[in-house]
């Protein structure tokens, strides 16, 4: 499938400045309206989707040379982080947008990212993902012009209503797995929506089920067994700080909750004493609420740190070295743990402070721990230690995976 051509990105491009950090703050108030019915309902937010198109975050990575603001990492992952206070389903959405549109930077050919990245700005393109590692069972079988796809891939995050996909297919001959693109809504695609955690329930994820799909060599960014250079494995660094700033916004929004409860509706305990009129004032709840920030504000810090770490090597280009990406890799590991230890805690530590009455569904309070429950098991936690571990104990830097 060949893609239209676009017009220069000088041509394309507004001169209007676009504040992006307002914008996400603008779309998180907009999710939160329906937050807590929609986290109950579940499926498809296709209404939500548009309005994550309409305030023009989607194009938020494109290099300017395409026609988009070229906002560096640091940038895009605030906003995630932003979104997820509000909404972590959404904000999960638009992360992984973003992570695929590194993907076509970091792999695709410079005609590639012209094409792919100019009608992501020409075409409001959502993109989703299929590209699960692990799963093996979608079958690349060579061609004449390309390849034809036949099996599945599972846990396909944002696959539900995207206009193009990112996909990983295994390929027996090379031994090894390619990396293309393909537009969703075609014959031989079908996308089953049949995510069905206590968690994280509207991100659009599936099964996305592939027969006998042709892909075109030109939409091939990576061919099978092609050799990773330090530069590439930087994806798995963008989709780790992703988490991370999910996480982040989860605790964040969990102690805004909090916070909005104790000032509006909570009652102090009666052994409090007399004098303790407002459930605020009580000292124990302001004992936890010191600890709540000294959960939150170390991995602010680290989150923000690993995402300048991140741009500086993004920035180096194709002279960056596997010790630059690795310490990318540590510094990313240290505020993933943080942000996982922030939402799980503060999610769970709520309650004790909030009460009883707070349970109640109206309130929706639930949904950050068991959000943050959900997606903190993207990978084990317990690997990130056991990677800043041994670097602490002989200086080896983490492995480059799809996951480190």
């Amino acid at each position: 499938m060949q893609l239209t051509s676009v017009p220069p990105a000088d041509q394309a491009a507004s001169t209007a400045p676009f504040d992006a950090i307002a914008a996400a703050g603008e779309l998180a108030q907009r999710l939160s309206e329906t937050a807590v019915e929609r986290d109950r309902a579940g499926g498809h937010a296709g209404p939500e989707r548009e309005l994550i198109r309409a305030s023009g975050l989607l194009a938020l990575s494109v290099p300017r040379a395409y026609g988009g603001p070229g906002a560096d990492w640091a940038t895009v992952l605030r906003t995630v982080r932003i979104v997820a206070g509000a909404d972590s389903a959404l904000a999960h959405l638009l992360g992984f947008h973003h992570l695929q549109l590194a993907g076509l930077q970091l792999y695709g050919n410079p005609a590639q990212q012209r094409r792919l990245l100019a009608a992501t700005i020409e075409e409001r393109i959502f993109w989703g993902n299929a590209l699960n590692p692990l799963d093996k069972r979608l079958v690349a079988t060579p061609t004449a012009g390309g390849y034809l796809l036949n099996g599945t891939k599972s846990f396909a995050s944002g696959s539900v209503g995207s206009d193009w996909l990112t996909i990983s297919a295994w390929n027996p001959l090379a031994g090894a797995a390619l990396i293309a693109v393909l537009p969703t809504r075609q014959p031989g695609i079908a996308v089953q929506p049949d995510w069905d955690a206590f968690g994280q329930r509207q991100t659009d994820s599936g099964n996305v089920h592939f027969s006998s799909v042709l892909l075109p060599d030109d939409l091939v960014l990576q061919a099978p067994g092609q050799a990773a250079t330090p530069r590439s494995t930087l994806r798995s660094q963008v989709a780790q700080l992703v988490m991370a700033n999910l996480y982040l916004g989860l605790a964040e929004g969990a102690m805004a909750a909090a916070r909005r409860y104790l000032l509006e509706e909570a009652r102090p305990w009666f052994a409090s004493g007399p004098e303790v009129e407002d459930a605020i004032d009580d000292p124990f709840v302001q004992h936890r609420f010191g600890q709540f920030r000294l959960l939150v504000r170390p991995a602010q810090l680290l989150a923000d740190a690993a995402a300048g770490a991140l741009d500086a090597a993004w920035r180096r280009g194709a002279e960056l070295t596997a010790a630059q990406r690795g310490d990318v890799a540590l510094a990313v590991a240290e505020a993933k743990v943080l942000a996982h230890r922030a939402a799980i805690e503060i999610g769970s530590q709520l309650f004790e402070l909030t009460g009883a009455r707070s349970t109640s569904g109206r309130h929706g309070l639930d949904r950050y721990w068991r959000n943050a429950r959900v997606h903190t098991l993207h990978d084990p936690v317990d690997y990130k230690l056991r990677d800043l571990g041994r670097h602490a104990l002989d200086g080896r830097l983490p492995e480059p995976t799809a996951y480190s």
